[in-house]
């Protein structure tokens, strides 16, 4: 059990956030929903690697939930479709998301709406996050921002203030503490304009208030 690599990353969190995660997340998240009840029945949401890894917790009212941060309402219509089939349980520092779907889990792009498989199961998806931590989490970028800003507020992820889809670097210049649901939803206009535009076609990126 000390070489499962799921029990390795719930071994480096900063404690859960939530209490007892809803019955009902079993059937949450389709075929994947047993192992993501699994891991939050172990421990329900929780921070890694400096709050760079943000597993979101099932059943809680007083803080974002699994069951609100994928609510059709909050950030996911400024996305249309482009969040179809997928359930977001947790998120890097950049406020990209890790998403279960049919075909496992993948990473979501904010500012285009891409999705990209990186593990066909949860423990699998642990596996490649123990495995490469600093690109996947952000963690090197969210270590060095702190150090210079102060720790990161409970739901806030790092935003870059130049889309790094349009060239802006991973740098702590280029970055600012945004609350997520307001990164998540700014970055939704970038990639609704993005989708099906040839390579080179001029966009506008706005912040929505």
């Amino acid at each position: 059990m000390a070489d499962d690599p799921l029990t390795e990353l719930l071994s480096l969190a900063g404690g859960p956030l939530g209490g007892d995660p809803s019955a009902a997340v079993a059937e949450f998240a389709g075929r994947h929903g047993p192992s993501l009840a699994a891991m939050l029945d172990h421990m329900n949401g929780f921070y890694a690697f400096e709050s760079a890894l943000h597993v979101f917790p099932s059943g809680t009212s007083d803080r974002m939930s699994l069951e609100l941060w994928n609510a059709p309402d909050l950030w996911r219509r400024d996305y249309d479709v482009l969040t179809a089939g997928l359930v977001f349980f947790a998120e890097d520092v950049f406020g990209g998301q890790f998403a279960l779907s049919d075909d496992g889990v993948g990473v979501f792009d904010p500012e285009t709406g891409d999705v990209e498989a990186i593990a066909p199961d949860l423990s699998s998806w642990a596996a490649v996050v123990m495995g490469d931590y600093d690109l996947l989490t952000g963690y090197p970028i969210a270590h060095d921002w702190q150090v210079l800003h102060g720790p990161l507020v409970e739901g806030e992820r790092l935003v870059p203030k130049l889309p790094f889809v349009t060239g802006g670097a991973f740098e702590v210049g280029n970055l600012y503490a945004s609350d997520a649901v307001e990164g998540m939803r700014a970055r939704a206009h970038l990639a609704i304009q993005i989708r099906d535009l040839p390579d080179g076609t001029q966009i506008t990126y706005r912040i929505v208030e």
